[in-house]
């Protein structure tokens, strides 16, 4: 692949110049040259007015057989025997992948790794047509090292074509492990996956240029297409999936991990869990000072719901990052989600716009985040704010 210039076309223009986000456009002697820092992003192509500039395709070898391999696989994440939440939202997407793909039988295969993990069956009622369920007490806790070896075996003997994981701190770091072993490609933190039909190739769609961009990636030579995707990004099934699977155990010998646990500390900085809380209240800068994030708590308190924050709340020092909300925080998808003085920049709204009902409250009437809003309040959340509360304390009959 390589950008192609039509000299003979090409007018010296320099439409194209300002155009290029890396400056690997250049005139020198007379002729528009590209430079070695052009990623090929094809910013400049629709910018040309005489169609002087093509991306063009270069035909590769493929060093696979794209047709033996066949089926989607979920990681199934566990967390002390639990089985995470994440892992049902992703078989939700690959079950509608797979109606895609129209694979036949065991079409979608969950993968799942421990040692005493709790209804590993439930993976069949959330999307699996199989579950593999590799036993080892090496295995109870995460480990990348023992964990890619596993699984890096598994997808060389069984060929899935496409394998979905979580991009939690397990996910992230255990992904780019294995995409390195089987030499596949790895897209890290999708917002967003399809499938182009006709090639079978997956689509996976993230932010790019700190979340100024929306980038779909495909990987056409090798297999597995390998992806990570945000938690809360993706829905699980609204009824469970009738599947006729089983859960095949399977042994896993010889494991080592250099890395050696020595205990688990909860993170006990926050009332609750804002990537489970289905009510969410989120301050930002319009808080002004530190103390006033007591008006959230408050809030969030009479609603049975968790305290969020924006990312400038939490770069001020105001806010602990476990209630980070956005692209460089937690994703959440609750059902109600109240923003009070959030301006809403685009790394924000990543984190929160699949949420069912969003509710703003800010003073500026052009702030982005009304773009989002089910209800936007332009108004001073200082006086909004204790209403709602005396309004909900009224109706719940508390003091």
């Amino acid at each position: 692949m390589g950008l192609k210039i039509d000299h003979d076309a090409c007018t010296l223009c320099e439409e194209c110049i300002p155009s290029c986000p890396f400056g690997s456009l250049e005139i020198h002697s007379g002729r528009l040259v590209v430079l070695e820092t052009c990623t090929l992003c094809g910013a400049c192509v629709p910018v040309c007015p005489v169609n002087a500039l093509e991306v063009e395709e270069v035909e590769r070898s493929v060093g696979i057989d794209p047709s033996q391999w066949r089926g989607i696989w979920v990681f199934a994440e566990q967390r002390r025997g639990e089985i995470q939440s994440c892992s049902f939202e992703l078989l939700g997407a690959a079950r509608a992948l797979s109606e895609k793909l129209n694979v036949p039988v065991t079409a979608v295969t969950a993968v799942l790794l421990g040692s005493d993990v709790r209804d590993p069956a439930q993976l069949l009622k959330a999307g699996a047509d199989e579950v593999l369920y590799v036993k080892n007490e090496e295995l109870s806790r995460f480990g990348v090292e023992p964990y890619s070896k596993v699984i890096a075996r598994l997808i060389t003997e069984r060929k899935p074509e496409i394998f979905l994981g979580a991009a939690t701190f397990i996910g992230r770091s255990l992904f780019s492990r294995i995409a390195v072993k089987v030499q596949a490609g790895l897209t890290a933190d999708c917002t967003g996956l399809d499938i182009d039909t006709e090639k079978r190739l997956l689509r996976q769609t993230r932010p790019a240029f700190g979340g100024n961009i929306m980038a779909t990636i495909v990987c056409p030579e090798h297999r597995p297409q390998m992806a990570t995707v945000r938690p809360k990004v993706m829905k699980p099934l609204a009824e469970p999936y009738s599947s006729s699977g089983t859960v095949t155990e399977l042994s896993a010998d010889s494991l080592t991990n250099r890395v050696k646990f020595l205990e688990f500390v909860l993170d006990d900085t926050s009332h609750a869990n804002i990537s489970e809380a289905d009510i969410i209240v989120t301050g930002g800068r319009g808080l002004q000072d530190p103390k006033n994030f007591s008006l959230i708590q408050e809030l969030a308190d009479l609603l049975g719901g968790a305290v969020g924050a924006s990312r400038s709340a939490v770069d001020a020092g105001w806010i602990n990052y476990s209630h980070q909300v956005g692209q460089t925080g937690r994703t959440v998808s609750p059902k109600i989600y109240i923003a009070l003085g959030v301006s809403g920049a685009i790394q924000h709204l990543v984190g929160m716009q699949s949420s069912d009902y969003i509710i703003a409250v800010n003073k500026d009437p052009n702030a982005p985040i009304f773009k989002v809003a089910d209800v936007g309040i332009v108004g001073d959340l200082f006086e909004v704010v204790p209403q709602l509360v005396s309004e909900i304390k009224q109706r719940k009959g508390v003091g």
